[in-house]
């Protein structure tokens, strides 16, 4: 952690444009691949084609005009803080559940992406509003509930991972083969050797490095078709709504619960990054931060929509990249902000991602999942596990792990009360917190302020 007296420029210092610019570059560095990768990887498992270039194009645009709203503060809307925002991991469950909703009564991506955004659309209105009352909801969003359901979240994506690891959906007979498997370990090694080889720009750029080793050893192998560069158009111009808007309350469930839960990270994030940039982290500065950081996650997610891209959200790995660099500057932002609107009018950025070979994305991906499980782990085990806590964390589990183990156990449900139950993530988080409010807390502890409530839940966080 840091303060002001070991920051080379604090929040309010102006770097000069030379400085700005390298500090905004490891912050792309960082981030880039985390901000393209939900996106390649909807688009490869819902079969967008050649769609998925423009969809990168348009995260990399929406990135940057929410960095910017996120750093400078619009009104109440922003942290203003050196807060980069990009696509959100959270939500590629129950986005891919609506996509394949779609997909299966017959509708073209297109018809997948209208109901996709739709449904995001309105999701955000859940943490635009949650982020004006976020202090008094301790009772409810616990670290007990926020631990779990991360946790799942991380969990329910491990096969996406791990299929393309393999070889990918669309891989038929040779789903498996030594080759396929050589390479997602390949770049799982990679990662792992820069992330501890002790040296903080190899741990930032690890992903990057890894994807792009993978990548030239699958080319050598002829894994790569290099004739996908080059097609399509080079330059994108942002079409608001460019697929239409589709809407289906039975969907809508599952994206509305992760808003929840994404508020509660965003809060988390929003806390570690006023540490390090050397500002409160209580008293009504810092739940000023918290209000407007969390609005404008909100806010962000919608311009996403209209936009046609993927719900965005606070990136953590951008507080490390503020610790080694020293620069915790939201002017920085500026710069950030405008070299990701610059890449969004590039889809030739897109077609360069499309050119990684499944079992490449998939060693990459499966290494990102896995660390938003032990990320809700973390939460869980800094807090003392009574027997309360116990069952609630098993019955939670239980049943959401069951439902993506075993999907057909909710076939002969109704199709509303089947839509809430077969989603891990939704079925996990709405049993812990009914099991919570229900199980009696007899520990003799007293119950915490809303406020500290939140403090304790987003410093467990952190």
């Amino acid at each position: 952690m840091s303060d002001q007296s070991t920051l080379i420029y604090g929040l309010e210092d102006t770097p000069a444009p030379g400085p700005a610019a390298l500090a905004a570059l490891q912050h792309i560095l960082a981030s880039i691949v985390g901000i393209v990768t939900p996106s390649l990887v909807i688009g490869g498992v819902l079969g967008l084609g050649p769609l998925i270039p423009y969809l990168i194009a348009m995260s990399l645009f929406v990135s940057g005009v929410a960095t910017f709203i996120q750093c400078y503060r619009l009104g109440p809307v922003g942290s203003g803080l050196l807060s980069v925002q990009g696509t959100s991991f959270a939500f590629l469950g129950p986005i891919l559940a609506a996509g394949f909703a779609v997909k299966n009564d017959g509708g073209a991506p297109e018809d997948m992406l209208a109901m996709i955004f739709g449904l995001c659309l309105v999701g955000c209105l859940v943490e635009i509003i949650l982020s004006q009352f976020i202090t008094k909801l301790g009772r409810i969003i616990t670290p007990t509930v926020t631990g779990i359901v991360i946790t799942v979240i991380g969990l329910s994506l491990v096969k996406v991972g791990f299929t393309d690891f393999a070889g990918g959906a669309t891989a038929g007979e040779s789903l498996g083969a030594p080759l396929n498997l050589a390479l997602g370990a390949l770049v799982m090694a990679v990662i792992l050797t820069c992330t501890f080889l002790g040296n903080p720009t190899l741990r930032i750029s690890a992903i990057m490095i890894g994807i792009l080793l993978g990548t030239v050893v699958a080319a050598i192998f002829g894994m790569v078709d290099f004739s996908r560069l080059g097609q399509g158009d080079w330059v994108a111009i942002p079409q608001p709504l460019k697929y239409g808007l589709d809407f289906d309350l039975l969907l809508f469930l599952p994206i509305a619960f992760v808003f929840l839960v994404t508020a509660i990270e965003t809060s988390g994030d929003l806390t570690a990054n006023s540490v390090i940039s050397g500002q409160p982290v209580k008293g009504p500065v810092y739940l000023k931060r918290i209000k407007g950081g969390i609005l404008a996650d909100g806010i962000n997610s919608g311009l996403a929509a209209l936009f046609n891209t993927f719900p965005n959200t606070t990136f953590s790995q951008n507080n490390g990249v503020i610790q080694m660099t020293g620069v915790a500057s939201r002017h920085v932002g500026l710069y950030i902000a405008g070299i990701l609107v610059v890449l969004g009018f590039l889809p030739v950025i897109g077609q360069v991602f499309l050119l990684v070979p499944k079992p490449v994305l998939g060693g990459a991906t499966l290494v990102l999942f896995g660390t938003i499980a032990v990320a809700g782990i973390r939460i869980l085990a800094t807090q003392e596990i009574d027997r309360r806590k116990v069952y609630i964390m098993a019955v939670s589990f239980g049943l959401g792990l069951g439902v993506t183990l075993v999907p057909e156990a909710t076939q002969h449900l109704p199709a509303f009360f089947k839509q809430v139950v077969a989603t891990p993530i939704t079925l996990s988080g709405l049993s812990a917190i009914i099991l919570s409010l229900a199980i009696p807390d007899t520990s003799g502890a007293e119950q915490p302020e809303p406020q500290d409530a939140l403090q304790d839940s987003i410093e467990q966080g952190i």
